[in-house]
C-alpha cells in the first residue's frame, strides 16, 4: 500500500506545482512589460533550413515571405532538402533561387536526420564558414515580414538560441485546428514570455526557431533523431547551460491539421517522443536541477514529465493489489473517482485558459467571436484527448509520417497578416 500512497503524492504534487507554475506564469504575462531589444545593424548572414517532403503546395508560399522580409535578402540563403520526395517540391525550390539537396533514405526518416543531411551538405560546400546563424522552418510556414529583422535584433543581444512566436494560419478552420493553435499561443504569450521576464529557458518548439554557428560546430551539425528532436534539442542546451532566449516581435504562422485522425496521429508520435526524451535526459535534468540550483532544468522537467505514464503505474498497481488482497476494490475506486474529479474540474480550467490566451491575443488571432466562443467550449474535449493519445503512446511504435498541408487562401476571418502576405504572393 506504502507505494501506491507514494504514486498519489507524487501525483498530486506535480500536478499541483504545475497547475501553480502556469498561474504565476499567466499573471507575470499580465502584469509584467514583455522583453524587447533594441535595434541593431542588420548585417549578419543567415541561413534558413527547411525540411519538405512532398511539399510542392505550400512551399513556395514560405520561400516568397522570406523574400519579401525586411532584413536585406542579400544576407539571406535559403537551404531545402527535399527528403524523399516524389512530387516537384526540389524543382519550385531551385527555380526560386533556394540551394537545393535531395535525400533518399527509407531507412532513416524523420526531420531531424534530414536537418543532419542538410548541415553535412553546407558544412561540405564550405559555406558554413558564412553563416552567423541558421534559423528552421517547415515548410507550410509563412513569415511576418519583419521576423528576421526582429530575430536579429535578439540574436544580437547576446542569446545563441532563440524561438519565436507561433501563430497559426487556419486557426479558425475548425475545431481541431484552433485546439492545436491555442496551445502553441498560450506557450508563447504566457509561458516563454514569462520566462524571458524570470530570466530562465525557453522551450523550442519544433519549427520558428535559429541557433548560432558556435551551436551549430558544438553539435558538430544536428545530432538530434529522437521523434520529438526540438525538444532533445533543447535539453541537451540546457544540460549544456545554454539559456534559450524568446522574440516575442518575431511572428510566424504555422498550418495546424485539421482532422481528428491527423492531429491524433502527430499527438502520438509527441507524446512518444516525451517519453523518449524523458527516458535520455530526465536524470540528468534533474541532477542539474538539484547540483545546479537551475530553475530551468526544474521548468523543463516538469515539461517532460510523464504524467498519464505515472497515471497508468498507479491504476495497474492498484488492481494488481487488488488481485491480491493487499486492499480493497472499493477504497481503489474512491481513489480513481477522486482521479476523475480532478479532471472534470481541469475541463473548466481549461476553458478559462483558452478564454484568457483569446482576450491577451485578441489581436492576433483570425477568428470571429462566435468562432473563438465555441473554440473555448471545444478546447477542453481536444486537450482531454491527450490522455488516451498518451496512453497509446506507453505501448505504440509510431512512425515519423509528414502531415499532408493544402496551404490556406484568406477566408475573412484570418490575421490580416497573413492577408497582406497571400495577397503579396
Amino acid at each position: 500500500m506504502a507505494i501506491l500512497g507514494v504514486l498519489d503524492w507524487l501525483l498530486w504534487i506535480l500536478g499541483i506545482v504545475s497547475i501553480i507554475y502556469q498561474a504565476v506564469c499567466i499573471l507575470t504575462s499580465f502584469v509584467s512589460k514583455p522583453v524587447t531589444f533594441k535595434d541593431v545593424p542588420m548585417d549578419n548572414h543567415y541561413a534558413v533550413l527547411i525540411s519538405a517532403r512532398n511539399e510542392e503546395l505550400v512551399v513556395g508560399n514560405l520561400i516568397r515571405s522570406i523574400h519579401a522580409q525586411s532584413y536585406p535578402i542579400d544576407l539571406i540563403d535559403i537551404w531545402l532538402v527535399a527528403d524523399n520526395c516524389t512530387d516537384d517540391t526540389a524543382g519550385l525550390a531551385r527555380s526560386m533561387g533556394c540551394h537545393v539537396v535531395e535525400r533518399h533514405d527509407l531507412n532513416q526518416i524523420g526531420k531531424g536526420y534530414a536537418l543532419t543531411f542538410l548541415l553535412n551538405q553546407i558544412n561540405q560546400s564550405q559555406m558554413s564558414q558564412i553563416y552567423d546563424a541558421y534559423f528552421v522552418f517547415d515548410a507550410d510556414n509563412l513569415l511576418h515580414k519583419r521576423y528576421i529583422e526582429e530575430m536579429n535584433k535578439a540574436f544580437q543581444s547576446g542569446f545563441k538560441i532563440l524561438t519565436s512566436y507561433r501563430n497559426s494560419v487556419n486557426f479558425s478552420e475548425n475545431w481541431v485546428s484552433s485546439g492545436s493553435a491555442l496551445w502553441f499561443i498560450r506557450e508563447s504569450r504566457f509561458l516563454n514570455s514569462s520566462r524571458m521576464v524570470f530570466g530562465s529557458s525557453c522551450h523550442v518548439g519544433g519549427t520558428g526557431f535559429m541557433f548560432s554557428k558556435e551551436i551549430m560546430e558544438r553539435n558538430n551539425g544536428w545530432k538530434f533523431h529522437l521523434l520529438t528532436e526540438d525538444l532533445e534539442f533543447t535539453m541537451d542546451s540546457i544540460l549544456h547551460g545554454d539559456r534559450i532566449g524568446y522574440c516575442g516581435t518575431a511572428i510566424l504562422y504555422d498550418e495546424q491539421p485539421v482532422t481528428f485522425k491527423q492531429s491524433w496521429r502527430q499527438r502520438v508520435r509527441w507524446s512518444k517522443g516525451f517519453l523518449e526524451v524523458f527516458r535520455y535526459y530526465g536524470p540528468s535534468l534533474m541532477r542539474r536541477a538539484i547540483q545546479e540550483r537551475d530553475f530551468s532544468a526544474v521548468d523543463l522537467t516538469l515539461l517532460i514529465c510523464p504524467f498519464t505514464a505515472f497515471g497508468v503505474l498507479r491504476v495497474v498497481l492498484s488492481m494488481i493489489f487488488v488481485a491480491c488482497g493487499f486492499t480493497t476494490l472499493s477504497t481503489q475506486l474512491g481513489t480513481i473517482s477522486g482521479y476523475l474529479s480532478g479532471i472534470v474540474l481541469s475541463m473548466f480550467s481549461m476553458m478559462a485558459l483558452a478564454a484568457m490566451t483569446i482576450i491577451a491575443e485578441r489581436n492576433r488571432i483570425g477568428a470571429s467571436n462566435k468562432e473563438l466562443f465555441a473554440y473555448c467550449l471545444s478546447f477542453p474535449v481536444y486537450m482531454l484527448s491527450y490522455i488516451p493519445i498518451s496512453f497509446q503512446a506507453i505501448f505504440s511504435k509510431p512512425e515519423w509520417k509528414p502531415i499532408e498541408h493544402h496551404g490556406h487562401e484568406h477566408d475573412g476571418h484570418e490575421h490580416d497578416e497573413v492577408h497582406k502576405m497571400q495577397q503579396a504572393q
